[in-house]
């Protein structure tokens, strides 16, 4: 095709817009003018849009949440556009979100701060709460946050079928006080009960595991239907993807490793209640 211009999806959340418009529309066999006539824009502002020249609007991202029939999901292009408009999320996490919602298996590891699948609201306001008063966010963005994390738990429930999801945290996510005593046992209330699901696992690493402990930091690691795995990573500002399967491969590795050498869920839960109880 000429004068194509190849898009870096991961350059800005506005490009990250542009290259997943430009998906979508190709993936339906549409030209920009037909999706154009379809929304009711030029053919030249598609093109703006997915080439990163202009940025959407609201009313473009609604009208693309219609065309490409993402009206009530969590992974709408409104919603996007919000994170542009905002910042609020971290750079890559939106288009990982677009693939935990349709997971057939999510397992998860995280140091000192509980997941966000496995989040109260009250907790989860808490940390961003953090966030305004170090003023890294302002109070609207840290709403989005939230807002957004409750959708994407909501989306993950209205599956018809529920995906695996298995969780494997160091201790310090259960005993890393956040929001206050009521928040926090509240929150491992809510951990106990998520170990209960048929769906679920649950498992705590303790600190006597030293430098056995394989990872360090965020993993998540997305198994989609077609079996293929993907990894999610973040540092302190932002968030990255890894498809290639030579990158993902260790930290499968390193993920069952983990799961081999941490307790089992019942004395991970039993783990758990002593924390809520004061007796650890």
């Amino acid at each position: 095709m000429v004068n194509r211009k190849e898009l870096n999806p991961e350059g800005s959340p506005q490009e990250a817009f542009g290259a997943r418009l430009r998906r979508a529309r190709e993936g339906r066999g549409w030209t920009q003018d037909e999706l154009a006539e379809r929304m009711g824009y030029s053919g030249r502002h598609i093109s703006a849009v997915e080439t990163g020249r202009k940025p959407p609007t609201r009313r473009f991202s609604a009208g693309a949440d219609t065309m490409f029939g993402l009206e009530g999901s969590v992974d709408t292009f409104e919603r996007q556009w919000r994170e542009i408009r905002h910042g609020a999320l971290l750079e890559g996490f939106p288009e990982y979100v677009g693939y935990e919602g349709r997971a057939a298996e999510i397992r998860l590891f995280d140091v000192g701060v509980i997941p966000g699948p496995l989040q109260t609201r009250e907790y989860a306001t808490a940390i961003e709460a953090g966030h305004v008063k170090r003023g890294t966010l302002t109070q609207d963005q840290a709403n989005e946050r939230v807002d957004f994390l409750i959708e994407r738990q909501a989306a993950l429930a209205r599956r018809p079928l529920a995906p695996l999801l298995i969780a494997v945290l160091d201790e310090s996510c259960i005993r890393r006080q956040i929001g206050g005593p009521d928040v926090m046992n509240a929150q491992l209330e809510h951990l106990v009960q998520f170990a209960e699901q048929p769906s679920t696992s649950l498992q705590i690493t303790p600190f006597s595991m030293g430098e056995r402990r394989p990872l360090n930091r965020l993993l998540h690691l997305l198994t989609l239907v077609d079996r293929s795995v993907l990894a999610y990573v973040e540092s302190q500002t932002q968030g990255y993807l890894e498809r290639e399967i030579t990158a993902v491969l260790p930290l499968v590795r390193a993920y069952h490793q983990l799961q081999t050498d941490a307790p089992s869920q019942a004395e991970s839960v039993a783990m758990i209640n002593q924390v809520r109880k004061g007796t650890s």
